[in-house]
């Protein structure tokens, strides 16, 4: 009966060049032989065919779920995805976008109505300290289930019993395929770019790349996943780099543009203008394609002629933002998609886009490449995976105030039971946050130590937040962990025990905000904070509330004014936004006030340190602002001696030179604890990056945009006299006074 089955699946897919899932489900064992004897039977090669699974069952090519983004990029005539032991949203996406038009996706699972029961590797990834796999819950799956029953193209076999719940046929109505239109004929870019088109979508596109030719211009491509974007940016970058431009990709991973690269090569070789066959491309008019990481495309290197960024959307807006210095730039984006958020990047984007003195065009495309139009397997993803998920639309929420909102807690029952509901928090949470993924939506209903919490308005979510619980350990975990163990999900007590050496840290009970969003429509009324305040309400017998994040100066800013203090800054960046990560909290009891206080006295006490080392390129902003949001008071003892030297330095002879270490713990004591309006901004970015990162005067004064290195260090002179007048003892003033009297 399978075998027939399928082959009537396979023969549908293939005349409407769509794809269908076959789902076998029962015993594994079952399930495995079901698949073997579809494989050999049906017209599909082993060599087009993949299976993801823990188990070598097939004599096929063979991935592991964890390594399924090996598939990304690639196309298959079938992929087995055995979900047995190991059902991993995000694998599951990934093999479903390498099924070509007129393949097969075969789902290998436990028997439909008890897989919601059952444990496996990924329920396991989801039991974080002190929660055991027992308490994961199996909503996920639950609504899985009813997607695959309730989705068109998608059949239904039990092995056990050889019964067919579902034959999954369509029977779509014949379509006539459309020619592609002929390329232009006054075409900026050769016409061998144009015939590499496999839609007139990506002709439309190539034709809007072509005004990368003049600048400034701005391009941007966006469409759905499989809509090839991505592969007519790289033909584009292959007609630039052909005329001798130099054109710098960046992207989330190298993996993520290889499609781009692979059709630059294509075109670059069937042009014959290739010079070179390294990771960079070169071609004989002395252009290159090169690729770049975010964080160090930001700066541009070698000042490259153009910029394309591929599959922005899951690019951190900042370092999008410093990308506008170059004259020519490309952005492809997904608006559906586990690599990132069209949404999100539409949202948070576009003004400064628009600000840009670059010619904005923008295209998008819709017509699938690898399978027809209407394909019942793709809108099956989006929905079983939160694809397509999306905020509220703009009306329902544009006159949401801190009044009109009502604070709710949102279990996951909550949002299995109201679809509506659970597409708007998760839309929210995906468009807050550039790498937001299908496993996320899984966590977000199993996951026994994450809780929900919005703000809703008229019915729609207008603000959300994710918590975290953490901390509560048992000595022997906190051992483990102070001694080099990982333990998931305890993010802040991971960072105080292992990386800080305080083996108590994990004691307390605390809740860490891992995502917080507000709608678009309704952003800077004071929803975030409100959607705060009604948190720290009702956790009240919390020891603490925490956050850790990717540091900029408004959101230290908001954290601060919201009551949390700065307790750590990470030495290390983070390899896709660039940015170092702040750890604040704001304690709710006497233990957990303990643990803040420590770590804040201790982040105030060696901050100094570690800026003039580990942190010496952190942007004087950042310090600042995680500076003026620790709640600490900084001993500021100083000698005599020590003032006259400050003082003297501050107005008269002295020179900072000869004894750093007071200037700096005053810089310290300032920044933490002194008076926010008794300098400049420009001063007190004076004062860190020259007292506390001890950059050259050279680079203070470059940074800082003083017009020479004297003017900068007379800026110096002038920031300290107000601070040594404020902080220093009588001596320090009879000092100061002794250069000053004249005045």
């Amino acid at each position: 009966m399978v075998v027939d089955a399928a082959r009537r699946l396979h023969d549908e897919a293939r005349s409407a060049n769509e794809r269908r899932v076959l789902v076998l489900t029962g015993g594994r064992e079952a399930c495995a032989s079901a698949t073997e004897r579809v494989l050999d039977e049906l017209p599909i090669p082993l060599t087009g065919t993949t299976l993801v699974s823990t188990r070598d069952a097939l004599a096929c090519e063979q991935v592991a779920p964890r390594s399924a983004d090996e598939l990304l990029g690639t196309t298959r005539e079938a992929v087995v995805f055995d979900a047995h032991e190991d059902c991993r949203p995000n694998a599951l996406g990934r093999v479903v976008g390498a099924v070509d038009g007129g393949g097969l996706l075969l789902v290998l699972t436990p028997p439909l109505d008890d897989w919601s029961a059952r444990r496996d590797a990924f329920d396991e990834g989801l039991a974080v300290p002190p929660f055991t796999v027992g308490d994961v819950t199996g909503h996920f799956r639950r609504r899985l289930v009813e997607t695959l029953r309730a989705h068109r193209g998608i059949a239904i076999y039990d092995p056990d019993t050889d019964t067919l719940e579902r034959d999954g046929l369509t029977n779509p109505a014949p379509r006539l395929a459309e020619p592609l239109p002929e390329p232009p004929a006054d075409s900026a870019f050769p016409r061998a770019a144009y015939e590499a088109c496999l839609t007139g979508d990506q002709m439309d596109a190539l034709g809007a790349f072509e005004r990368l030719v003049d600048s400034p211009t701005a391009v941007v491509a966006d469409a759905d996943r499989g809509r090839g974007k991505s592969s007519v940016a790289g033909l584009a970058a292959a007609c630039l780099a052909r005329e001798g431009l130099d054109v710098l990709v960046t992207a989330p991973g190298r993996r993520s543009a290889s499609e781009l690269f692979a059709r630059a090569r294509e075109l670059l070789a069937d042009l014959d203008a290739l010079a070179g066959d390294g990771d960079t491309i070169e071609t004989d008019a002395g252009g290159r394609i090169r690729f770049t990481k975010p964080p160090e495309a930001a700066d541009l290197p070698d000042d490259p002629d153009a910029v394309f960024a591929d599959e922005a959307a899951a690019i951190p807006v900042r370092l999008l933002e410093s990308l506008l210095d170059c004259e020519r730039l490309a952005f492809t984006t997904t608006v559906h998609g586990y690599e990132g958020a069209g949404r999100g990047f539409d949202v948070r984007f576009r003004d400064a886009l628009a600000d840009a003195p670059h010619e904005l065009t923008e295209v998008t495309l819709a017509a699938p490449i690898r399978y027809a139009a209407g394909d019942p397997v793709e809108a099956w993803a989006f929905r079983a995976l939160g694809l397509d998920a999306r905020p509220a639309v703009d009306p329902l929420v544009a006159d949401a105030t801190t009044d009109s909102v009502t604070y709710e807690a949102l279990s996951p029952e909550d949002l299995l039971a109201d679809e509506n509901l659970l597409r708007e928090v998760f839309g929210l949470l995906v468009y807050a946050h550039y790498r937001t993924e299908p496993n996320d939506l899984a966590r977000l209903l199993d996951a026994p130590n994450l809780a929900v919490r919005a703000l809703v308005h008229d019915g729609h979510v207008v603000s959300v937040a994710l918590l975290a619980r953490e901390g509560g350990l048992d000595p022997a975990l906190r051992a483990a962990m102070y001694e080099g163990e990982r333990v998931k999900g305890n993010m802040i007590p991971d960072v105080l025990t292992s990386q800080l050496r305080d083996e108590d840290a994990a004691v307390p009970v605390g809740y860490r905000v891992m995502r917080i969003a507000t709608h678009h429509a309704a952003r800077s009324r004071g929803l975030g904070s409100r959607l705060l305040d009604e948190v720290r309400r009702e956790y009240d017998d919390a020891d603490w509330l925490g956050v850790g994040y990717g540091a900029t100066p408004e959101l230290l800013s908001f954290w601060r004014a919201n009551g949390y203090s700065t307790v750590h800054v990470s030495t290390t960046r983070n390899d896709t936004s660039g940015e170092y990560s702040a750890v604040m909290l704001d304690p709710r009891s006497h233990l957990g006030e303990r643990l803040h206080d420590r770590h804040a006295e201790w982040f105030a006490d060696r901050i100094p340190g570690v800026l003039a080392d580990a942190l010496d390129d952190l942007d004087p902003d950042v310090a600042r602002g995680a500076l003026r949001a620790c709640d600490a008071a900084p001993d500021l003892d100083l000698s005599a001696s020590s003032w006259r030297v400050v003082a003297g330095a501050a107005h008269g002879p002295g020179m900072y030179s000869v004894d750093p270490a007071p200037f700096r713990r005053l810089a310290r004591h300032h920044l933490v604890a002194g008076d926010p309006d008794l300098l400049a901004a420009r001063e007190e970015r004076l004062l860190v990056a020259k007292l506390l990162q001890a950059r050259p005067w050279d680079a203070v004064a470059d940074s800082l945009d003083f017009h020479s290195t004297s003017q900068a260090m007379r800026a110096l002179g002038d920031a300290l006299r107000p601070l040594v007048d404020a902080y220093g003892t009588e001596t320090a003033r009879e000092e100061l006074a002794r250069f000053t009297d004249g005045d």
